[in-house]
């Protein structure tokens, strides 16, 4: 869920079930414990819930957040992604999905589908 001020279009804020991203300031809070962000963190989380579900290309993030251009390799973007992670424990891994070779995509929350029906099957194995 994005909210946005109706005046002007921009987005103040991401919500779910476990993660609020304010896009102004420098917090977030996963399940309500707060989380404080660099000032990196939080325009590489920014531009990643901006584009909800869409893959950003790694030139993308690095021109965007860091101004390298595509001649530049470094590793700074995967440090930075494996701090968001980190810091978003338990869902890190959930919210920000790595497309090998290309960049990284963040992900709405989605609450695991269980099949009870299936459940017997699952008992019986063990």
């Amino acid at each position: 869920m994005m909210q946005t001020r109706p005046e002007s279009g921009v987005k103040r804020n991401y919500q779910d079930q476990h993660l609020l991203f304010d896009f102004t300031t420098t917090t977030a809070y996963v399940d309500l414990r707060e989380i404080t962000l660099t000032r990196k963190e939080h325009e590489l989380l920014g531009l990643l819930v901006d584009n909800s579900g869409e893959i950003v290309p790694r030139d993308v993030l690095l021109d965007r957040i860091w101004g390298y251009g595509k001649e530049i390799r470094t590793r700074t973007l995967d440090v930075h992604i494996r701090r968001l992670r980190k810091k978003l424990f338990p869902y890190g891994e959930v919210y920000i999905e790595t497309i090998f070779g290309v960049g990284y995509r963040f992900q709405q929350y989605r609450e695991p589908r269980t099949f009870p029906g299936l459940a017997h099957m699952f008992a019986a194995a063990v």
